[in-house]
């Protein structure tokens, strides 16, 4: 009897085991999961667990196909934190927080932030669903998308799965994009992403570092503009919403099949189809549809036909803005209009049937609006260059108007069609062709009218030009040889290099905009990357301002600082040449709430001392001694590493030994950073700068604007909210709730308190940026500061409506 009970209960203990180990898609509160051991969703279509990519050896926590092609990952958590070794464990805290732990001493290595304080012990899981979403949910609720206190779908990495949403939500500001990897072995962010893109009417850009590749048209009621649409496609169904709380697109399956959109590490976007029979995917479909694909390829006003050679031609009304560049077929300086619009009832409007409609980030849109409603608005708005149907179902609904050039328009086989704003003169000679007789005659008087019209404002435009340039003479040009001590360790760029590197200043190469104007991404012959700031029209700054920065920047050499290459003067064109900053301004990392969760502690500790130690050479140890006058999170560059650099000297000003304070009249610089002596009196000196250090500490810190801060019914801003915090002894709270797991309380706590020293009310009282960094890096005790300027909204906005400060000086926080 014995002899027979011990295998039997071996087989019981196995069984058991087994079955435990089949059905485990769910862990608990508390628990861990170790590499080596997986989780596996309910009908084992997905499995969670530690893998090394292809020929590495790091460790990541991943999701990945089962029941099919098993090990195709399609999710990945610490994409950028990988573990060295088999150490990795994953853990759901009771609060709701998914960590991976790793290394000897069991460190944080990735976070979902998503801890809920108020939950009972023990009340949350997290599981894998049979879809491939991980949740972090209430055990005791329904697996919906309401319940859900975190889930992977919200944070997609190269792969776009059914039921996955790709948008905004305008309610939290989450933004869900893809990333490819950065290689088939490193699942970390590489330099290819596609984001659905809401500015003006939402539509979607394929990116690499920065540059638009492609665009994805807007949503059109069938599909969207510019992708084919399948009319009987059985596979799957798209869905595009749009409302007040979030824009966004997904798909979901019809039957049985599999499939997913992937985009891979060298830039392709594919959606895969699983086939049984042969154990495989294959391309369903390639988002890169043909030559014509190319984001703007023929430029503004051009239009793109794979079906001609050269494939690009300008838009009916429009001629070639550099014929000899169109004719060795570089089209991306685009079309100009023959004749120039009117702004008024004369002008009209020229049909363009089945196209792609063009780039819609400066555009307008309303959705009840009738197509006559539409062409009524356009025409009354002087702005407008053309408009079509927003849905183009059922004849047609809603209206979007274009408010500047018309980028990237493709011939493409869809019941689409744009209306284009064109002269009444012009459009006389298009109807011309295609009408007969009588139609002409109806249109003689218009175009009677229209021409006295357009020789009227042609006069007036002529006059005022003549008058701006006669102006600007006045003011005198710049002699660049007067200045040439400051200009021997610069290069001078001819304009035709500069437009060349650029591709002609393409808005696809643009990637950013301050007060002295737009700036471009551009690469040399030589392969070198640069960035190019040219003088807008529109510009309140000029001349003096971009003297102000080649002098003061020319002999400028720290790591710190952003090193100016060259400058071009060419008749009324002002541009200057940096080096290039992979990572762009700290803003976009800083105030984003999906890449602010790559900023950790150290990070941000690390751009807090290099801005110090820009700012105090600067001060101190550069040969001219400059107040930079503009120290904001916009003019804080970062390099491929996270190195901060201080850019934009275009409103500093030089001082000389102990004369560190001056007087003026205007006053410059930006909203949110200015110090209170500088906005009331005009008086600015190192302490001003001290001041704005001081704010950009608290934003880093916090992860909040001081500008846009706001606490509930307390009218403090972020200053205000840090003095307070600090005097209750609670300024750890001010910190960003992303830095919990990699902060150092000591140092957090440290660098708030040095803040609170630099943004005290009283110039005087600052610390000068050598004690600053000094602070920083030692351990001992720091003085107790004293109010801040500026702590609430009420006394601000007083400051702001002063007749000192010059508003057309002085920028928005968000300018740039």
């Amino acid at each position: 009897m014995k002899g027979h009970f011990i295998p039997r209960l071996f087989f019981i203990a196995f069984i058991l085991l087994h079955s435990r180990y089949a059905a485990l898609d769910t862990l608990y509160a508390n628990q861990e999961l170790k590499d080596g051991n997986t989780l596996v969703s309910g009908g084992e279509m997905f499995e969670l667990g530690f893998f090394s990519p292809g020929k590495s050896k790091n460790r990541y926590v991943g999701i990945w196909y089962k029941k099919i092609s098993y090990g195709t990952v399609v999710w990945v958590a610490n994409r950028e934190t990988p573990i060295t070794d088999r150490s990795g464990v994953l853990k759901l805290s009771q609060h709701g927080n998914l960590v991976i732990l790793g290394g000897h001493h069991n460190n944080v290595v990735w976070s979902s932030h998503s801890t809920l304080f108020g939950w009972s012990n023990n009340s949350v899981v997290v599981q894998l669903l049979d879809s491939g979403n991980l949740v972090v949910r209430n055990k005791n609720e329904n697996s919906t998308d309401q319940s859900f206190i975190w889930q992977s779908f919200d944070y997609p990495g190269d792969t776009l799965l059914p039921g996955m949403k790709f948008g905004k939500n305008l309610v939290t500001g989450l933004q869900r994009f893809m990333t490819s990897w950065k290689s088939p072995d490193d699942p970390s962010m590489g330099v290819y992403s596609n984001v659905h893109d809401t500015n003006g009417y939402p539509q979607t850009f394929s990116v690499k570092s920065g540059v638009i590749l492609a665009r994805l048209g807007p949503w059109n009621g069938l599909g969207f503009s510019g992708f084919p649409v399948e009319n009987e496609n059985q596979i799957y169904t798209t869905k595009f919403v749009m409302n007040k709380k979030e824009i966004y697109h997904t798909y979901e399956l019809k039957g049985a099949v599999v499939q997913r959109v992937i985009l891979t590490w060298d830039g392709k976007t594919l959606f895969l189809h699983w086939i049984e029979r042969i154990k495989d995917w294959i391309v369903y479909t390639n988002a890169a549809v043909d030559t014509c694909n190319s984001f703007s390829l023929c430029g503004p006003h051009g239009i793109c036909s794979i079906n001609k050679q050269p494939p690009c031609s300008c838009m009916q009304g429009f001629e070639p803005k550099n014929p000899e560049e169109w004719e060795a077929s570089d089209w991306a300086s685009g079309c100009k209009r023959k004749k120039p619009l009117n702004c008024g009832q004369e002008d009209g409007f020229w049909k363009i049937t089945r196209v792609k409609v063009p780039d819609t980030r400066r555009s307008w849109h309303n959705e009840s609006m009738t197509l006559g409603e539409c062409e009524a608005a356009c025409k009354s708005n002087c702005s407008c260059t053309g408009y079509t149907s927003i849905d183009i179902r059922n004849g047609g609904s809603g209206c979007l108007m274009w408010l500047d050039e018309l980028l990237d328009t493709r011939e493409f086989d869809v019941n689409q069609d744009i209306y284009i704003k064109t002269a009444a003169s012009e459009l006389q000679g298009l109807v011309n062709s295609q009408s007969d007789l009588s139609n002409k005659k109806i249109l003689t008087l218009v175009l009677l009218t229209s021409a006295a019209v357009t020789l009227f404002f042609a006069m007036a435009h002529a006059y005022r030009k003549k008058k701006k340039k006669s102006h600007m003479t006045k003011q005198g040009r710049w002699n660049v040889h007067d200045e040439k001590e400051h200009l021997d360790d610069l290069q001078f760029f001819s304009l035709y290099v500069v437009a060349r590197a650029t591709s002609n200043f393409s808005v696809s190469n643009k990637i950013g905009e301050g007060g002295f104007g737009p700036v471009y991404k551009g690469v040399l012959e030589d392969g070198r990357e640069i960035a190019v700031k040219r003088l807008s029209e529109t510009s309140q700054q000029g001349l003096d301002e971009f003297k102000n920065e080649v002098i003061c920047i020319a002999k400028l050499q720290h790591r710190n600082l952003v090193k100016l290459l060259g400058y071009c003067i060419h008749q009324n064109e002002l541009i200057l040449i940096y080096e290039y900053m992979a990572n762009k301004s700290l803003d976009r990392f800083l105030f984003d709430e999906t890449k602010s969760l790559m900023l950790n502690w150290p990070q941000r500790f690390n751009i807090i001392h290099g801005i110090a130690r820009g700012v105090l050479y600067l001060h101190q140890d550069s040969r001219l001694q400059i107040i930079h006058r503009d120290l904001k999170v916009g003019n804080i560059l970062l390099d491929g590493d996270m190195n901060p650099k201080i850019s934009d000297f275009g409103l500093a000003r030089k001082f000389v030994g102990h004369d560190t304070s001056v007087k003026t009249k205007k006053v410059v610089g930006t909203y949110g950073y200015i110090s209170p002596e500088y906005a009331v009196h005009g008086r600015f000196s190192i302490k001003s700068d001290v001041f704005s250090f001081g704010v950009l500490v608290l934003e880093i810190v916090s992860g909040m604007r001081n500008k846009e801060f706001s606490n509930g019914d307390n009218s403090d801003n972020l200053l205000g909210h840090a003095w307070k915090l600090h005097k209750e002894g609670k300024s750890i709270e001010l910190m960003s709730a992303s830095l919990h797991d990699s902060c150092v309380v000591s140092e957090v706590l440290r660098s708030i308190q040095v803040a609170l020293l630099c943004v005290q009310h009283h110039a005087e009282d600052r610390p000068t940026m050598l004690s600053v960094v000094l602070m920083l890096v030692s351990e001992g005790a720091l003085p107790e500061p004293k109010q801040p300027a500026f702590f609430n909204e009420e006394n601000r906005r007083q400051v702001e409506s002063l007749p000192s400060v010059d508003k057309g000086i002085i920028t928005l926080v968000y300018a740039r």
